[in-house]
């Protein structure tokens, strides 16, 4: 822990909400998701055991908020074994720096995503020219610097396998980030999405706000691979989660999430690839 970690110089609080912001939801007996401002964060481990991990860190500035609802789920002064990411984009790791140091636990990610979170690489610039509302219009404030974790992130096993998360295995899902991961459990079929997919329209203000539900791509303005992200769904379809858990908006299960991914894969030209943004190839319409 002798290695300084810090955020990128563009690190800020970032003034988005929902209806769903500070909501938990147990989706299942050992999966917990709770929604910081406009992202989602999932406990999974059985309650008041200390037995359990975090998926993503949230937004900038919401570590009380993530420490407290992890508490309320598995006792005072509880803390997880690791903290597994998705991917590194500023909605995802917006806490962890404070939850290390709070927590003193190992961060994961795919090895892909290492240069965004030491310090080495900043992601590309976000698109506030996509198709899309609002929120597409807000991204040029969205952080992209690295943060730098130092040695308090380690690549996650080239296996397959998620430490901590016995049942899970962890699924190269690239496209909307060059190392994105979903998290899959083959007993229940269970799916922690990150932002290879979700269901909310990200992108239009009304709809991060009341959330309403609608599959769709990942956000657009930060996706920058839109070949690699229509691959990522595919596979994912292909393993028919019953329950699908994203970054962003409401989790899905049962004949909804069956036939919404159905649609997304047959129809994700038209639905989740913009029709014009800097990161959108001709060649994919």
């Amino acid at each position: 822990m002798d290695h300084e970690m810090n955020y990128g110089s563009d690190y800020k609080f970032i003034p988005a909400t929902s209806i769903g912001s500070g909501v938990g939801m147990e989706v299942l007996p050992d999966v917990f998701c709770h929604t910081v401002q406009i992202v989602n964060i999932c406990l999974v481990g059985i309650p008041k055991t200390g037995d359990f991990v975090l998926v993503d860190a949230g937004m900038p500035g919401s570590a009380d908020e993530i420490i407290s609802v992890t508490e309320e789920r598995f006792g005072a002064n509880s803390r997880p074994k690791a903290i597994i990411l998705t991917h590194g984009h500023f909605d995802h790791v917006g806490a962890v720096i404070e939850l290390v140091k709070h927590w003193d636990v190992p961060v994961y990610a795919h090895q892909m995503e290492m240069p965004f979170l030491t310090g080495q690489k900043s992601y590309p610039e976000p698109d506030p020219t996509v198709e899309g509302g609002l929120v597409a219009k807000m991204s040029p404030m969205f952080p992209n610097e690295p943060i730098d974790l130092g040695n308090n992130v380690q690549p996650l096993p080239s296996d397959g396998t998620v430490p901590y998360m016995q049942e899970f295995k962890w699924i190269h899902t690239p496209g909307h980030s060059p190392g994105h991961v979903s998290l899959f459990r083959e007993k229940d079929r269970a799916l922690i999405v990150g932002d290879a997919f979700v269901t909310v329209k990200q992108e239009y203000l009304y709809k991060v706000l009341t959330q309403e539900q609608e599959i769709s791509g990942p956000p657009r303005y930060l996706t920058t691979d839109w070949e690699a992200a229509k691959e990522s769904v595919m596979k994912l379809e292909a393993l028919k989660p019953s329950v699908a858990i994203t970054g962003h908006g409401l989790p899905m299960s049962g004949e909804l999430l069956e036939s919404s991914l159905g649609k997304l894969v047959n129809e994700f030209d038209q639905i989740a690839v913009p029709d014009y943004g800097k990161y959108v190839n001709k060649n994919t319409h």
